[in-house]
């Protein structure tokens, strides 16, 4: 049973003897990346990189479902692109537009 499963994935059309498989794999890596940046102060976050990592998961997450055949890796991935990318971008911008007016009001207080 197990063999025939492996099998099947190994033969698969987007399996692992193509770049179907190994491409969106290796974007795990920056959405890991992504995920570890959590931490890191928002003065440090680049704007036009969480741009580009929320609006390539945005994009690849829909062509993903069109293609065929479907390639549920390279849709997850990008889902947690566009998540971790949006995420960012929403703590930088809070950071950067937000939190300055919060300490103007408390210094007038």
């Amino acid at each position: 049973m197990a063999t025939s499963k492996l099998q099947a994935l190994w033969n698969h059309p987007a399996g692992p003897k193509t770049i179907h498989f190994w491409a969106p794999t290796f974007k795990w890596g920056i959405s890991i990346a992504n995920i570890a940046d959590f931490a890191k102060p928002p003065e440090k976050i680049s704007y036009p990189q969480q741009i580009a990592v929320a609006c390539t998961g945005v994009i690849w997450s829909r062509y993903s479902t069109v293609i065929t055949p479907k390639n549920w890796n390279l849709f997850s991935v990008n889902v947690a692109m566009a998540g971790t990318g949006i995420y960012q971008l929403s703590r930088k911008i809070r950071h950067d537009y937000f939190s300055e007016k919060e300490e103007a009001v408390v210094a007038k207080e």
